[in-house]
């Protein structure tokens, strides 16, 4: 067997090669550049330019803090309060550092008002942060902080307060549990009560804890208060009204709304069912639809004095002028409108107090398609009125191409198009402002009333004073809208409502008007959805409503009686046939 040769390492031929001189020199180089850039690097971030580590350094226990800026107050047009935020606290823990016995979980339970296995869920969560709860009282969130508990605290927040409680709530709406508008005035000028939150420096330690308060980088700017033009006592009276109006009638839902005729201001908007935005457990949608603004309804009799006006104004009619309403029947084309009953030849100012559909269609005969449709178009009729209100309604009101003879009959006494309660007793300031027509405000109007529009002339809007007067006096439609040592002028509606676009026994009755009427002041209007109590025309339903507001509305506001303070001798007898105006459509 050959013997195999054996090379120590001592003796490996590969360590007789010698290595270039330059290249441990390079080596030694590179090295030595290395570790001069390095140290002149931390020199530099240490010595020079020591920002980023600064801020590095600061980010494990430096935080800024939103401070929370006031939302400013709602007041009514006297300075009394509607709405206001009052600080409370928010409850909040950090799950890994909240290592509680149960006895003390139980405890913080029973002063959160919450379920323990509720309260054991959220600190088992598993996330770095959670609240417990929000908008808690002042002296609970004393007493929780008195409990020491480890990795449990709190922070400053406001929560909204309303005073007025379900009065008021839908013209104000509410707030969110970031104090954030959601409805009403709290959403339409949420930009302005809001202000702006502030922001500060603080030291915090690994639980969370502050221990020291650094610089206030930013002061919170709170904000505005807002005056609104409603009258806590106008508003308060009207909601009584509407709500004793709801029951007696069992009624679906019913909106009121007062103007002042002066300077175009809100001064009350209620609506029923309402809710308490103190407590908003178990709200349902038409709770807190706001009907004035929101709901859309074919308005009835109530337009038929705007086509009366219209006719006078361009010399169609006088207010002797005779129409023949015939035997109460009419037939245009394939439809046949009706009167409720029959009356024969009656004056034009007739027509408007009995409420006839066959005599308002006549007038609306000698008129064109487009002149009645510029006219509702010039009352707002089918656009918004841009108050700024959240879902405000345009109406409905077609374009006067695409009316056939039928329609615009109907659209004359109120069928055919659809408006808001609000969009209907804006229009009739026209007839309490000399035939001039101002823009609406929700707040509080300083100094002179913005000028209006012109409809009509000061002679028709005075003429057609006298026959809502009539409306509402003996013998129209409307005797209990009456109101003692006022004389008082509006128009009775009653509109059969849609359904599946077929119209079903189902009524919508209304009643706006003015008074006093020689001098008018104030504009109510009133709408009753669904009355179910064995009376459904307006006369009925929606009358005595206007008749309780306005009498406590001028009474408030110190208006003088303009007739004689003796009671009303009202004959009973025949007085549900003079309530009852014609709500007959089209048979089509």
């Amino acid at each position: 067997m050959k013997k195999q040769r054996t090379v120590t390492f001592n003796h490996n031929p590969l360590l007789k090669r010698e290595l270039p001189a330059w290249r441990p020199r390079i080596v030694m180089l590179a090295l030595m550049g290395c570790s001069l850039a390095l140290v002149g690097r931390a020199l530099y971030l240490q010595g020079v330019n020591d920002d980023f580590l600064q801020a590095k350094g600061a980010s494990r226990y430096a935080r800024v803090l939103e401070v929370p800026a006031t939302r400013g107050r709602i007041t009514d047009r006297h300075g009394d309060i509607l709405a206001v935020s009052t600080p409370v606290r928010a409850v909040w823990a950090l799950p890994t550092d909240a290592r509680l016995e149960p006895a003390q979980v139980r405890e913080l339970a029973r002063l959160l008002e919450m379920n323990v296995n509720e309260l054991n869920g959220k600190l088992a969560a598993g996330r770095d942060f959670v609240y417990l709860k929000r908008q808690v009282p002042p002296e609970v969130a004393q007493a929780v902080a008195d409990l020491r508990l480890p990795g449990i605290h709190q922070e400053k927040e406001y929560r909204r307060y309303y005073p007025g409680g379900e009065v008021m709530a839908h013209i104000l709406g509410f707030t969110d549990l970031e104090d954030r508008g959601q409805e009403g005035i709290e959403l339409a000028f949420d930009k302005r009560l809001s202000g702006r939150a502030g922001a500060r420096r603080v030291i915090k330690d690994r639980r969370g804890q502050i221990v020291e308060d650094v610089e206030a980088i930013r002061p919170p700017r709170d904000g505005d208060d807002v005056a609104l033009s409603i009258d806590g006592k106008i508003q308060y009276l009207a909601w009584s009204a509407l709500r004793e109006a709801m029951e007696e009638h069992k009624a679906k839902a019913a909106a009121a709304v007062v103007l002042d005729v002066r300077s175009g201001e809100v001064l009350a908007l209620v609506n029923a069912p309402t809710f308490n935005p103190n407590n908003r457990a178990n709200l349902t949608g038409a709770q807190l639809r706001n009907r004035v603004f929101t709901d859309a309804f074919e308005p009835g009799s109530v337009m038929k004095p705007f086509i009366a006006a219209l006719a006078l104004e361009r010399g169609k009619v006088r207010l002797n002028t005779p129409i023949d309403t015939g035997n109460g029947r009419m037939t245009i084309g394939t439809a046949t409108i009706s009167d409720t009953k029959r009356h024969g030849v009656m004056t034009m100012a007739e027509v408007v107090q009995k409420s006839s559909n066959i005599g308002t269609v006549k007038m609306a005969q000698q008129l064109g398609s487009e002149e009645m449709w510029h006219l509702f178009d010039q009352l707002g009729f089918g656009t918004p009125l841009n108050l700024g209100f959240p879902g405000e309604t345009s109406g409905r009101l077609r374009p006067a191409k695409s009316w056939r003879p039928i329609e615009q009959a109907t659209m004359s006494y109120g069928h055919g198009i659809s408006t808001s309660l609000i969009q209907m007793a804006r229009a009739y300031l026209v007839f309490a402002r000399e035939g001039e027509l101002v823009p609406l405000s929700l707040t509080r109007v300083e100094g002179a009333p913005s000028s209006g529009r012109r409809v009509f002339s000061a002679e028709t809007a005075r003429q057609m004073r006298t026959v809502l007067a009539m409306a509402a006096g003996p013998g129209g439609t409307a005797i209990r809208a009456q109101v003692p040592g006022y004389t008082v002028a509006g128009k009775t509606g009653t509109a059969h409502k849609l359904e599946d676009g077929r119209y079903a026994r189902k009524y919508i009755s209304s009643f706006v008007g003015f008074a006093p009427a020689s001098e008018p002041r104030i504009v109510v209007a009133v709408m009753v959805d669904e009355p179910s109590a064995g009376k459904h025309y307006g006369g009925l339903v929606a009358a005595p409503v206007f008749s309780r507001i306005t009498e406590g509305t001028l009474r408030t506001l110190g208006v003088a009686p303009d007739m004689p303070l003796t009671p009303l001798q009202l004959a009973r007898r025949g007085a549900d046939e003079a309530a009852s105006e014609g709500s007959g459509r089209e048979n089509m």
